[in-house]
């Protein structure tokens, strides 16, 4: 026979410190798990949503990055002439040569220096990324020394405002409009076009080519086919599994959320379990006289597991309702492929709220388990002497 639920409820507010006290402390642990784990989140969403479908990407062979790319503009001239290249409306190859540049760039504040990409563009660049919309200012123009630069990486860096300047390579650019790319990489870039690119940094070669294949069916050809090609001698692959790849920075963040909140979650179990002993002990007459109405100590030990466990889980509701300002929240990182800064946002998903309380009910199991285990084994004679 079960205890009823409702017992384990009304003990809740019958020891409501030390309930509350349980509840704040396991909020806390499940708020801290959750900033950490939704920063890693919003890296790796940064990443993995970059790229069209259709699209693919080229760079040298055994290049882990653009940066660290080198195309021919021989090559660039092939790839728009292989078949399944898609055209646009005037019959011209959807293909964009690119050239990315690490610049250092101080900091608004603090003035500490950072990596930042600048990515030298053709018109055909802005075409094969739909998701890159022009938010203030105006598009830039080729020939000028012009520069958009995304919104997030102006809200970051030192003159990278509209109309301001900055000296890089051997050229000033002005800064003439900022974009948003909808939460992809691109939101940490610096775009301009591409033979001002290639001028001011004395660029003779291209980093990478992206091309959009006719099709997603033909994507996958299309980039064997590149890769194929022995004049060319460059690897290709689908943009989105390009980006993907880039994802093994966030492996730290996660690694290290998952360790603080394992770490926390121990000292959480231990403020579990002293409050359950406390409960245990303030209810030794409780326990007897449920023994002595035929209750099992299955049922006792459940009980106390199930209290603890619902005092768990509110302190998990807790916690994600504290979590609530970290989402959406600006920041960034380094990625350790290009050593260049993310820009990206702290991201709460429903799944990392889901893991949260499930983290939370482990912590009520573990804390709840060995005062309940007491409770069940304490003998009937013992409890009804306490009467």
């Amino acid at each position: 026979m079960a205890i009823p639920l409702k017992y384990n409820l009304r003990n809740l507010f019958v020891r409501r410190v030390t309930t509350l006290m349980t509840v704040f402390t396991v909020a806390l642990v499940v708020a801290v798990f959750i900033a950490i784990m939704s920063l890693a989140n919003g890296l790796s969403s940064a990443l993995v949503s970059t790229g069209s479908p259709e699209n693919v990407i080229a760079i040298r062979e055994s290049s882990q990055s653009e940066v660290q790319s080198s195309v021919t503009r021989e090559a660039f001239q092939i790839i728009q002439t292989l078949p399944g290249v898609a055209r646009d409306p005037q019959g011209k190859p959807l293909a964009s040569a690119e050239i990315a540049v690490l610049v250092n760039l101080p900091r608004r504040g603090s003035g500490e220096p950072s990596n930042v990409t600048i990515r030298g563009v053709s018109e055909a660049g802005f075409a094969l990324r739909p998701l890159v919309k022009i938010v203030a200012g105006q598009m830039l123009r080729p020939g000028l020394g012009e520069a958009i630069v995304s919104r997030k990486i102006a809200d970051r860096f030192e003159s990278t405002e509209i109309g301001e300047t900055i000296h890089l390579g051997r050229r000033d650019w002005k800064v003439v409009g900022l974009f948003d790319a909808g939460g992809t990489a691109f939101d940490s870039e610096i775009w301009s076009n591409v033979n001002d690119v290639a001028d001011a940094f004395d660029r003779l070669n291209y980093s990478s080519v992206l091309v959009r294949a006719e099709n997603v069916a033909a994507r996958d050809q299309l980039a064997s086919r590149i890769t194929g090609e022995q004049r060319l001698k460059l690897e290709s692959k689908p943009e989105v599994t390009y980006y993907e790849e880039q994802t093994s920075v966030g492996g730290p963040i996660k690694a290290l959320g998952i360790f603080v909140g394992v770490i926390l979650g121990i000292g959480a179990c231990f403020g579990g379990m002293n409050t359950m002993y406390a409960a245990v002990a303030y209810r030794t007459r409780e326990i007897g006289t449920l023994r002595a109405l035929g209750f099992s100590k299955a049922s006792i030990l459940t009980s106390f597991v199930i209290e603890s466990v619902i005092i768990a889980l509110i302190g998990g509701v807790v916690g994600c309702i504290l979590s609530i300002p970290f989402n959406g929240i600006a920041t960034g990182t380094t990625n350790f492929r290009t050593f260049s800064e993310v820009a990206f946002s702290f991201r709460i998903t429903p799944d990392l709220v889901i893991s949260a309380l499930i983290f939370a009910a482990i912590m009520g199991v573990f804390g709840g388990l060995l005062p309940s285990r007491l409770a069940a084994r304490m003998p009937i004679t013992k409890t009804l002497r306490e009467m």
